[in-house]
């Protein structure tokens, strides 16, 4: 029998439903409202909007894999060949298990998927920034995910709402101590996006560093954030510096970290975490023939690579050839620019070790691949460590102040979506 004490102890947790409603509530009116403007927008201008969310695409190429299976390729003139073995089969398996157990087609459960995902992905945000900082950072986090400018592929019938539910769980099981349970979910985040492999590389970063302290013998007092001796700061006041993350055992594990129960664990965690994404690419590579650089080969064809950013500094340096395409090129070197300030940010502010490699990780791989160039700023927006900074900057602006600018923030987020989904290139 659940005790009152217990009750009050559980709603306490940063993931529990009731303490994490207000960031919830909030994150469903702001996609609530894009959704309006997009449906305006199309209206105007004769195009449906429920088409541009499930039906385009990407979208498009889920819904085969979910339909028809993998095989399906298209050959372009240029001799390129785009086959949906470069899509990973998550969110495909989702769609196909919605329009089994009930009326919906594939495109209409991939919609149903990202808009809970999308849900899940906020409240896994909530639960990684009020674990750290505490419930108002909780809630300006997930609204700054919200608004984002491209917040409004979070209600598409893409995979970025899904992998990153998958991740922020993942990435609050490993600061909480549940290493079993982080890595599952790394391991189905591996089965949703190649960038699964942040995730992995978070999980076998915090893994290895509890390792290594073990075997130093040395006491864990936070990652990055450990607290002087006598609780004396730096800056000569007493506790820690106010924007460090909250400190406690490792990542949240019992009491006794050392255990042979919890290294285990750990161990297990870690073996779990790649199982997803090297499971798929070891397919892909046995039914190409092509062994395990298949699916290197598969990305190829879509042009898709990793250069360490040769070819996105040769777009951005295209666009300065005349003045009207040279404002695009200030605004993208000042969005990358933007980007690494927050990552130094967040590594200035201590953020634990598991959030610095994941948040690193998908950062490097989105703007260092040779990928489509209108598609980055897409690929960036799983990094939501990276809005824990300004998330901890407006926890401390009063509350009108806040509600108004993330208010207009919203608005332009939902126009900016509706005009961007009405274009003519892919999102």
């Amino acid at each position: 029998m659940t005790t009152d004490l217990e009750t009050r102890a559980a709603a306490a947790r940063p993931g529990a439903p009731r303490r994490a409603a207000p960031a919830l509530l909030g994150y469903a009116a702001v996609r609530a409202l894009g959704l309006v403007v997009l449906a305006l927008r199309s209206e105007a201008r004769g195009t449906s909007a429920y088409t541009l969310l499930t039906a385009r695409w990407d979208s498009l190429w889920y819904t085969r894999v979910a339909e028809l299976g993998y095989g399906y390729e298209v050959r372009l003139p240029n001799g390129d060949v785009h086959s949906n073995l470069a899509f990973f089969p998550l969110l495909p398996w989702l769609e196909r298990l919605a329009a089994a157990v009930s009326p919906l087609s594939y495109a209409d459960g991939g919609f149903v998927v990202s808009l809970l995902a999308s849900l899940a992905a906020a409240w896994g945000i909530f639960a990684v920034a009020d674990h750290l900082y505490g419930p108002r950072a909780g809630v300006c986090a997930v609204l700054l995910w919200a608004v984002l400018p491209v917040g409004i592929v979070q209600s598409m019938a893409y995979s970025e709402s899904l992998f990153t539910a998958l991740a922020a769980w993942a990435l609050y099981a490993v600061l909480t101590g549940r290493w079993v349970t982080a890595g599952l979910l790394a391991g189905l985040a591996g089965l949703t996006r190649p960038v699964g492999l942040a995730v992995v590389a978070a999980v076998w970063a915090a893994g290895a560093a509890a390792f290594l302290r073990e075997r130093a013998g040395s006491s864990f007092v936070g990652d990055g954030s450990a607290v002087p001796a006598g609780g004396a700061r730096g800056d000569g006041h007493a506790g820690p510096p106010p924007d460090a993350p909250r400190t406690g055992a490792p990542y949240g594990a019992p009491q006794q970290p050392h255990s042979p129960g919890v290294r285990l664990r750990r161990a297990a965690g870690m073996l779990l975490a790649p199982l997803g994404a090297a499971g798929y690419v070891l397919w892909v590579g046995a039914r190409t023939g092509d062994g395990p650089l298949g699916y290197l080969e598969v990305q190829a064809g879509w042009r898709n690579g990793f250069d360490g950013g040769y070819a996105f500094a040769r777009f951005v340096a295209g666009r300065f050839t005349s003045f009207p395409s040279a404002l695009a090129g200030v605004a993208l070197i000042a969005g990358v620019a933007l980007v690494v300030w927050l990552y130094v940010l967040c590594v200035r502010r201590r953020q634990p070790l598991p959030l610095l490699v994941y948040a690193g990780t998908v950062t490097a791989l989105a703007l260092c691949a040779s990928s489509y160039f209108g598609s980055k700023p897409r690929l960036l927006m799983p990094a939501f460590p990276l809005l824990l900074p300004l998330a901890l900057v407006l926890a401390r602006a009063r509350t009108r102040l806040l509600a108004a600018g993330l208010g207009a923030a919203a608005a332009a987020s939902a126009a900016y979506g509706a005009f961007w989904l009405n274009g003519s290139g892919p999102p």
